[in-house]
């Protein structure tokens, strides 16, 4: 049985002097990052962290978070990547709960430094570290079973959870991912999305495998990530819709050459219609594919490739079928499975769904009753077993007695010219229960009123599901750390007004 321990192991003796990992101006090869992984958990054993301890790691994208995220957990150290978009509040929470013994990272620590024996700064401090350290000193014997990372839930629903990851979840899903994505050694991955959310950091796992190549940047910059495809002959991209619409948008003002790449995927959250056409009619010889899943399924449960294809077909809006080693279902609320078309909660069950909530045995039992991971997405299988996701549970909006679905009147929005974000959700109504309200932001330089944008859908839905009440915002929508938006928050700023 896999582990973490061997795809760069693999990687160190098959392919060693290939280049693993461009960092601005830093190219590490296979044999340098596995030297650089062993040396990394020797140096954290030196300071006292032993086998089952926690590591929390607060950094922007790098060659170290890749150092980290294979170098510990094959180590028997179980790696805790913070989200670095989080309040110190939250942040310390996680920490807190996590239990880490030590922290890395990239950034002053303040509070967050007296809840931990050791701070160690990823630049001086963790270089010292390594080169202090001997790889001898890392050997470690680690199962499939154990406990790889704790990727804590982005808080979209409230208090994070920390979602266990064992080493069988996290190589189960890097071979989805390789057959899904028809991943292969030539393949240059563009790694822009946060490496602390799972579906940044753990499709690299299977590129390793295969002796591809990663090119990482610190942060999400539209500009940036054309530049790099542009530089380093990037194939693939697999950004959250919200990074997609921007990437269109910059494109369509400044073009680079990308004709090196061969998919431009995303993830993270439902996707407009509107914004695949764009993003097709932009990148015309690229292909569009989805992959649909979460933190708990270590990332991907189905996958869409050539997205373009199924605009104005009876596959528009679908997130594609299971990946290979995955199985999907959608039941009513009593637990039976539903018919084709009928909507009914998502479950999934393979290899890669975790194996619980860390210290949470409550939730943990509740998600994965029955053997399956309750998603908490609403959505529907066809007759073909294509999923179509309509919304989050939570995010259903019942009006004046209609299930109304935020992806639909999102989807409207975006359809008009002006509106760049756009995000829907409930609000209380006195006569109809839930009011369907709407957050818009309009494209730099231009402007819409709420009285248009609702004249533009009601030519487009129906009238039930048309905003009552539109917000136009001069800000972008509060978002994630993996870029999903915050209902959430938009939600209580309405309340709160």
């Amino acid at each position: 049985m896999m582990t973490l321990a061997d795809p760069i192991e693999h990687a160190r003796t098959c392919f060693g002097a290939r280049i693993a990992v461009i960092d601005g101006e830093r190219t590490i090869t296979y044999s340098e990052l596995a030297d650089r992984c062993r040396r990394l958990a020797a140096g954290l054993a030196d300071l006292g962290v032993q086998r089952g301890d926690r590591v929390a790691l607060l950094s922007a994208n790098g060659h170290r978070y890749l150092e980290a995220f294979f170098g510990l957990p094959a180590a028997g150290i179980v790696l805790v990547p913070l989200n670095t978009r989080l309040a110190p509040v939250e942040l310390a929470h996680i920490v807190q709960h996590s239990g880490a013994r030590v922290l890395i990272t990239d950034r002053d620590a303040g509070p967050l430094g007296a809840l931990v024996e050791h701070v160690v700064d990823i630049a001086d401090g963790y270089e010292r570290l390594i080169d202090a350290a001997s790889p001898e000193q890392s050997t470690a014997s680690v199962s499939p079973e154990d406990v790889a990372a704790l990727f804590y839930t982005g808080g979209t629903t409230g208090a994070p959870k920390g979602v266990m990851l064992t080493h069988g979840n996290l190589v189960a899903n890097a071979f989805n991912k390789i057959v899904a994505c028809s991943l292969d050694a030539s393949d240059v991955f563009l790694g822009a999305p946060a490496m602390f959310h799972v579906a940044g950091i753990a499709p690299l796992t299977g590129l390793a495998w295969l002796g591809g190549r990663t090119v990482t940047t610190p942060l999400f910059d539209p500009a940036l990530c054309l530049d790099l495809i542009a530089l380093h002959g990037v194939t693939i991209f697999l950004p959250v819709p919200t990074m997609l619409a921007s990437l269109v948008v910059e494109q369509r003002l400044r073009p680079r050459d990308v004709s090196s790449l061969r998919m431009l995927g995303h993830a993270g959250s439902p996707i407009a219609a509107e914004l695949i056409r764009q993003a097709h009619e932009v990148f015309p010889d690229t292909e569009l594919a989805q992959f649909y899943g979460a933190t708990e399924t270590s990332s991907v449960v189905t996958r869409l490739r050539h997205e373009e294809a199924t605009l104005g077909t009876d596959l528009a809006g679908t997130c594609g079928q299971p990946a290979v080693g995955v199985a999907v279902r959608t039941v009513r609320p009593d637990g039976i499975d539903c018919e084709p078309g009928e909507i009914g909660e998502v479950l999934a069950r393979s290899n890669a769904v975790t194996i619980g909530y860390w210290d949470n045995p409550a939730a943990s039992a509740d998600a994965l009753r029955g053997g399956w991971y309750h998603t908490g997405d609403l959505g529907y299988l066809n007759d073909r077993n294509y999923l179509f996701v309509v919304d989050r549970a939570k995010d259903m909006i019942v009006s004046g007695g209609e299930n109304v679905y935020s992806v639909e009147v999102e989807d409207a929005l975006y359809r008009h010219p002006a509106v760049a974000e756009a995000a829907v959700f409930g609000v209380p109504d006195d006569r109809w229960g839930e009011a369907v309200h709407a957050v818009v932001v309009p494209h730099p330089g231009m402007t819409v009123s709420g009285d248009e944008l609702r004249a533009h859908c009601r030519d487009l839905i129906a009238g039930y599901k048309v905003p009552k009440s539109i917000d136009i915002s001069t800000e972008p929508l509060p978002k994630s750390g993996p870029g999903k938006v915050l209902k959430r928050i938009l939600r209580d700023r309405y309340l709160a007004e």
